[in-house]
């Protein structure tokens, strides 16, 4: 395995550590695989961008899906789970989601999470889109991921692990065989560390979480600008199925020119009985598909999408006003928060919703163990691609996959302790080379790309757009290439012009997988192409960036993904 030699333009590390494994970001997935390292003896070191509670993981929601009710079955649970893929999930993958789901969620609650009970005692189980059965368990009613992440907060803090907050990893370190050997990174801020560091390990496991902030209106955290698949790609890595990014189909819509972060109105919402309505207040799902409102998110992304159009409307409705003061006020606390303080009381008014991007079912790509095509590298959570989602995920899936691949990380780097001595191998990295390599980007490039993706790759898309989207994202980067080449001059290094540069790489690889797909499926949807072709397009889109940053793009041969490492199996 070679790497690119492609690294961010930064100052040198001024300072460093050392630890046997560095975890990459504070969601479910970056936590659960710290806390079981620390476990299993290992000196671990947790980085994160913001604050440990800061991620999208404390935006969550609706909740996390396991087969916990009676009657079901993790079988029934990967029924659902490949229908919402539209037949490109890796059937090996959810099988071990589903499988090994319901006791990580066990594992969850006796590491301090509380879900919310019914009277008898038992989990309080909700339904949503694409389940057929109700095995969504909640916490605080609408605000789960906020649960889950004070938990697993708690139980750092309580174990000690050391931890670098408001740090943006900046890219991967690597030793003269191309194995992993840590990663730099940027501290912002007073503390312990500050300015550019690094920290030494064999093993690196990355759970950024997603990219939601490449497009101009997103339920995503201002954080999430793609650092981990970016990092990933310049380290050399694989990449798979960037071009499924699933738009949630009830966002509050704050006006056409609203951008950044908006609120989510959960799924949960229509699983407890929420209309989508129009204007006129007719039920355009119905009859659309036999679960209506509760249809996998792409169907009713794009049934929103559609009756917009037929109507020339901005935005739709959801209606839930039968539910009353106190189901909204129990049920959906924070739901209800965040409308009315934009005016709006769901108890009296339908809601106006809209698409906006929300979840990336693609992303670096993994095996069943969470391995990278890298030597050492993991990845786990939105920032990893393991065949679960397949084209479109799943409601309440994602926090699962965080949970149980994690776990299972840490069960092949404890296992890779045992046979390499992992713990007592202390990594060379290659140096830093003198000169940058990698122009960057000014921060008024975020703008910019948000703009074209929101445009050319959002919700609709076709050749036209997608080309369109893919010659201007090339003349940003062309611009910036030039600029350095003619004069020396790079945009300066910071974390504004890091996160644009992170962002330019993500579009460009999203743009050309969604070009290349000539389809519809899931959550890609081509205006151009408008039905499923499984005889040419049931197989996944693999990327990975070449030195001279061209990307090199191929098709695997069948939906399985194929081994990240064939020597090892």
């Amino acid at each position: 395995m070679s790497t690119t030699g492609i690294r961010l333009h930064a100052p040198a590390p001024g300072w460093s550590i050392a630890a046997d494994v560095v975890v990459v970001g504070s969601g479910v997935a970056g936590l659960t695989a710290a806390l079981r390292c620390e476990a299993a003896g290992l000196t671990t070191v947790v980085v994160t961008k913001a604050r440990l509670d800061d991620g999208s993981t404390r935006w969550a929601q609706g909740g996390i899906a396991a087969a916990l009710g009676e009657g079901d079955t993790p079988e029934q649970h990967l029924d659902d789970t490949l229908v919402a893929g539209a037949g490109l999930c890796d059937e090996g993958a959810v099988r071990i989601l589903v499988t090994e789901g319901p006791d990580a969620v066990r594992r969850l609650i006796e590491t301090g999470a509380h879900f919310d009970e019914s009277s008898e005692g038992e989990l309080a189980l909700a339904r949503e889109g694409g389940h057929h059965r109700r095995r969504i368990a909640h916490a605080g009613g609408d605000a789960t991921g906020a649960e889950i992440s004070r938990a697993l907060v708690e139980a750092v803090h309580a174990r000690g692990l050391r931890t670098i907050e408001n740090a943006l990893v900046l890219d991967l370190l690597t030793d003269a065989e191309g194995r992993t050997a840590g990663v730099t990174l940027h501290v912002m801020g007073e503390g312990q560390h500050d300015g550019v560091g690094a920290v030494h390990a064999p093993a690196v496991v990355l759970a950024t979480g997603g990219m939601g902030q490449v497009f101009s209106a997103t339920t995503n955290p201002s954080v999430s600008t793609g650092d981990g698949v970016a990092l990933a790609l310049r380290a050399g890595a694989e990449v798979s199925d960037l071009e499924f990014v699933q738009f949630h189909p009830t966002v509050l819509f704050l006006g056409s020119e609203a951008e950044g972060q908006q609120p989510l109105v959960s799924e949960a919402v229509r699983g407890e009985g929420a209309h989508l309505v129009d204007a006129d207040g007719v039920r355009f799902m119905v009859g659309r598909h036999e679960l209506a409102e509760l249809a996998p998110r792409d169907i009713v992304a794009k049934g929103i999408m559609r009756r917009m159009q037929e109507q020339d409307a901005e935005h739709m409705f959801l209606d839930a006003r039968h539910f009353g003061a106190e189901m909204w006020e129990h049920r959906f606390p924070t739901i209800l928060a965040a409308c009315r303080a934009n005016g709006i009381d769901p108890v009296t008014t339908p809601i106006p919703i809209a698409p906006a991007a929300h979840y990336a079912s693609g992303g670096v790509r993994t095996d069943s163990m969470g391995r990278t095509t890298v030597p050492g590298l993991y990845a786990c959570g939105e920032v990893a691609c393991t065949g679960v989602h397949g084209a479109n995920r799943l409601a309440s899936n994602s926090l699962l996959e965080g949970l149980v691949y994690a776990e299972r990380i840490v069960e092949d780097i404890t296992a890779s302790q045992a046979s390499d001595d992992l713990h007592a191998r202390v990594p060379q990295p290659v140096p830093h080379p003198e000169t940058p390599e990698h122009p960057l980007l000014a921060p008024e490039a975020r703008f910019a790309i948000q703009r074209i993706m929101t445009i050319g790759a959002g919700v609709l898309r076709s050749a036209d757009s997608l080309a369109q989207a893919a010659d201007q994202l090339q003349r940003l980067r062309t611009e910036a290439r030039d600029a350095l080449t003619e004069n020396g001059k790079t945009a300066e290094p910071g974390v504004d012009t890091w996160e644009a540069t992170n962002l330019l790489c993500v579009a460009r690889v999203l743009v050309a997988a969604a070009l290349l797909r000539e389809e519809t499926r899931g959550c890609h949807w081509r205006e151009d192409e408008p039905d499923r072709d499984d005889a040419t397009w049931r197989r996944h889109i693999v990327v990975r960036l070449n030195p001279d940053r061209t990307l090199a793009v191929h098709t695997t041969d069948t939906a399985d993904f194929p081994p990240t490492r064939p020597q090892e199996q």
